[in-house]
Order: structure tokens, then C-alpha cells, then sequence
């Protein structure tokens, strides 16, 4: 066969697939009218109101959640926002939908197998087990199963991946991280930019600058890190890790350092700052609490303005994310109270005598 009779054919045969579908696809569209028709027929000679069950809910909710928006232009048996809320809020099993029989699992029971559920990846042999531990054997697997499916939860073990937000809480006692902020200095020979590295601890909030400097190279910062050591010493036993971005003035020797001190380095992904959150959060705060209000002449200065901002966060700065309490300060009820200023009167703290 040639290859301009192989082309005509093939092209003869895609036409006909064309065709073939467009038949199919108009033949559905004609009985989806149809049914639509029949549907608002039946509907007019059942009244306004048509009861349904939890069951028949979470049924209708199979079936026209995959068709996404565009089940806003047919469906009849209720309004669009009501299918909605039925999707977003869950459809609470109803006494209607207990089978005859056998008697209902006590609420609290079922209770207990939602919050193991909800607060674990297990599966429900394993949520089984945890019953039994605490004693209460009258469940089988299939109903911890069913009580499961019944609120809309995955049986099966894993049902969701690790999320960035479990691995923080779950190393927050042993859980560092470290950046970079900025800051313009006007010098001898004009303005430049320093570039300062700090390292906070993410469960006591304790910050730590490493060091500042207009030329930030790989071996420079790794200098650093070797001067800051004792920042992390700590009777804590756990795998102690430390979160930093992909700055390039990071290196792999940088990571090596701090693996000799028991530390695993974790990088996160690329444009990621909420996964540093306590990083970004500190330079927010050095920034609009302090160095936004000064223009900064010399290196001396900007030190000098750094230390004490950094002094005042680790001692009397009250933090939200601690129950709203300072990190090294003792709570005193009586006694005149008297104010202490820093940096011209930036920095406030009160206390008392």
C-alpha cells in the first residue's frame, strides 16, 4: 500500500470515528433531555418538598460530585447550595439508616473510633487493637469498618500522606531553623548591603545570630556554623533536625557540619518560605519592630541594633505562640510597675518593681 492510499485511509477512518461519536454523544444528550423532562414531571406531582435519607444522600453525592459544577444546571431533587453543604459539612448517619437487628454501637464507642481514626494513619484492624487495649472487645472489624464509611473516613491504613505541618509538631522540641535577613548600611564609601545569619530554636524561640557580612560565600557561612555549635547542645535525646531553604551560600559541606553535631539538615523546597515559618517569622519582627526605624551608619551600629532586639526577643518579649509569655522572665503581681527602653524608646518593656 502507498503512502498517500495509507494517509486517505486513515483519514477516511478518523472521519468516520467522528461521526460515530457525534451520533453517540447526540443520542445521550437527547435522553439526558428526556430524563430531565420526566424528572420535573414527576417532581411537580410529588409536592415541593422531596424527603430523602442519609443513605439516599450520601448516594447522590457519589454519583454527582464527579460532575463538579456543571451539576448546577440539572439537579432538581434540591437546590445546588444544599448539595454543597451536603459535600463540604458530611451527612451524619440518621436513625433511619440502622439496619434491624443488631443494636447500635453506643455513641460514645463510635466516638472514640472517629478521634483514632482522625488523630493516626491507622487502619481499622490496628484502630480494633487500640479497642481492645482499653477493654472494649464487643466491636468486630467490619463494624470499626463501617463506622468509618459512615463518616466519610478511609478504612485503610495510610489514608493521607505526611503533611509538613504533622512533621514540625512531631519534632518541635528538637526542631531548629535557620536564614538570612537583610539590612542596608550607609558606610565610609556609600551604602551596602549586610547579610546577617540567625538560627532559631522552633520550641523555645531562643535566636541565635551567627554572624553579619557583606560577602556571604559557602566558606564563610560554613565558618559559622562551626562557631555555633553550643546553640545547639541539649540533653535532648530525639533526632535533633535543622530546616533551611535552597540558598546556594548553603552547601553540602554546610550540611556535613552539622551532621558531626548529631543534627539531620532538611531542605525545603524551592519558593517554600511557609515551611520555614519561624525563620520568616523572626525576620518580619527584627525588621518592623526594629530595624525599619533606623538608618543604620557602619557595621558597628547595625550590630549594636541587632544585639539588642535579639537580647529583648530571647528575655522579655512576650510571644503569642507561648500562651503569650516571655521566654525568661518571671511573672510578678505586685509592685509599682516601671518601664525599661531600648533603642531610643523602640523597644518598651514593662514590669514591676
Amino acid at each position: 500500500m502507498s503512502e498517500q492510499s495509507y494517509t486517505r485511509n486513515n483519514r477516511i477512518f478518523q472521519e468516520f470515528l467522528f461521526l460515530l461519536g457525534h451520533v453517540v454523544h447526540s443520542n445521550l444528550m437527547r435522553q439526558i433531555d428526556y430524563l430531565k423532562v420526566e424528572n420535573q414531571i414527576l417532581r411537580s406531582k410529588a409536592g415541593k418538598r422531596v424527603n430523602v435519607t442519609a443513605y439516599e444522600k450520601r448516594k447522590l453525592l457519589k454519583y454527582g460530585l464527579p460532575l463538579n459544577g456543571s451539576i448546577r444546571h440539572f439537579i432538581s431533587i434540591v437546590s445546588y447550595s444544599t448539595f454543597r453543604k451536603w459535600a463540604t459539612s458530611g451527612i451524619p448517619a440518621s436513625k433511619k439508616d440502622a439496619k434491624r437487628g443488631r443494636r447500635r454501637t453506643p455513641q460514645e464507642i463510635r466516638e472514640l473510633v472517629i478521634r483514632l481514626a482522625q488523630e493516626n494513619i491507622w487502619g481499622y484492624t490496628k484502630i480494633l487493637g487500640e479497642l481492645k487495649k482499653l477493654g472494649i472487645k464487643s466491636l468486630s472489624r467490619n463494624t470499626v469498618k463501617n463506622i468509618l464509611i459512615e463518616y466519610g473516613i478511609d478504612p485503610m491504613p495510610q489514608r493521607k500522606g505526611d503533611t509538613w505541618d504533622n512533621f514540625i509538631k512531631r519534632h518541635f522540641k528538637t526542631l531548629w531553623a535557620c536564614d538570612f535577613f537583610t539590612k542596608t548600611v550607609w558606610t565610609a564609601v556609600g551604602p551596602k548591603t549586610f547579610f546577617i545569619l540567625f538560627f532559631i530554636n522552633v520550641h523555645t524561640r531562643k535566636v541565635h545570630i551567627a554572624g553579619m557580612t557583606t560577602n556571604p560565600t559557602q566558606e564563610w557561612v560554613n565558618n559559622q556554623a562551626k562557631s555555633s555549635k553550643p546553640f545547639f547542645d541539649s540533653d535532648e535525646k530525639s533526632e535533633k533536625i535543622l530546616i533551611r531553604d535552597g540558598d546556594k551560600k548553603f552547601s553540602k559541606e554546610f550540611d556535613e557540619i552539622f551532621k558531626d553535631y548529631g543534627v539531620k539538615v532538611n531542605r525545603i523546597p524551592y519558593r517554600s518560605p511557609n515551611l520555614n515559618p519561624y525563620a520568616e517569622a523572626w525576620v518580619s519582627l527584627v525588621k518592623r519592630e526594629c530595624l525599619n526605624f533606623f538608618f543604620v551608619f557602619g557595621v558597628e551600629h547595625l550590630k549594636y541594633l541587632v544585639k539588642e532586639y535579639t537580647k529583648y526577643y530571647n528575655t522579655v518579649r512576650p510571644h503569642a505562640g507561648l500562651k503569650n509569655l516571655p521566654l525568661d522572665f518571671d511573672v510578678v503581681k505586685n509592685g509599682k510597675i516601671k518601664c525599661k527602653e531600648r533603642l531610643g524608646g523602640i523597644i518598651k518593656h514593662y514590669y514591676r518593681e
